[in-house]
């Protein structure tokens, strides 16, 4: 009986998060006489796959996908090099004033984006850097202090012997860090792929600032600019709400296993 009242209550809440989903699926799949009908219409007398033919058409997707794709791709590259690198230093590695420096960086957590955004504006304009994907990109090769953090737990769960066993074989610092570390930690480094690909593929703040010439807009911007007709279309809008979702889905279907596992490490080790 205990484990079925759990179960009913894990299926409550699941449903908080999945019926949103089966509305907006439902939603694009509708005309507007059912998509405001009153009592709500779940399943459609017809479905309307014109929302969806018309969400590709509407404005340029594919050259939006691609340019998000690429921001995307390299971000997630950044993340998993610097951050790794980063929290290497702080975890195996003993020097001085290595904790309270770790403090430091945990302290920029609480800057928010909108504090910092327009000194990263001025610096990228004297730089060259506006209206180019480099703002969105390089920053990332610099570390985030979130997943330092991460990286820094899971990497302190590591045994200690297996980095001076590779040291007495003669390895280097770094050969020890990219042969013996980095091979163990694929639960947390997919968490980190994870982290970082849903919040590059949905950032809008950043494009919107950085980004000038519309042949590099990202889906993002895209959708806003249809949002910000007149009369916005609403089925049209739901049509390209799950194109948008459904690549987070489908790497977090992929990911699923090392997601988990990451999350439940960094939490029970260090």
């Amino acid at each position: 009986m205990s484990k079925l009242f759990v179960y009913m209550i894990l299926i409550l809440f699941s449903l908080a998060f999945v019926v949103p989903f089966l509305w907006l699926i439902s939603g694009s799949l509708k005309d507007s006489s059912e998509l405001f009908a009153n009592p709500p219409v779940w399943i459609p007398e017809a479905l309307n796959w014109s929302n969806y033919k018309e969400a590709f058409s509407a404005f340029p997707f594919f050259l939006y996908l691609k340019n998000t794709l690429i921001v995307v791709v390299f971000t997630c590259i950044g993340a998993v090099l610097s951050n790794s690198l980063i929290a290497y230093g702080f975890s195996r590695i003993e020097w001085k004033y290595r904790d309270g420096i770790f403090i430091i960086v945990l302290a920029t957590l609480m800057l928010p984006f909108q504090v910092i955004m327009i000194p990263l504006f001025l610096l990228f304009k004297e730089i060259g850097w506006i209206g180019s994907f480099y703002p969105l990109i390089i920053p990332h090769f610099f570390g985030n202090a979130f997943f330092i953090f991460l990286l820094r737990q899971f990497f302190k769960g590591i045994p200690k012997e297996l980095s001076e066993a590779a040291k007495m074989d003669g390895a280097s610092e770094f050969i020890v860090f990219w042969k013996v570390i980095l091979p163990l930690s694929k639960p947390i480094l997919a968490t980190v792929v994870i982290f970082q690909f849903i919040e590059a593929w949905r950032d809008f703040l950043g494009p919107l600032i950085f980004l000038s010439d519309n042949s590099h807009y990202t889906l993002s911007l895209g959708v806003q600019q249809i949002m910000s007709q007149n009369d916005p279309r609403w089925g049209l809008l739901m049509a390209i709400g799950v194109a948008m979702t459904l690549p987070i889905i489908i790497i977090f279907f992929f990911l699923q296993r090392y997601f988990i596992e990451g999350i439940t490490f960094t939490g029970s080790k260090g």
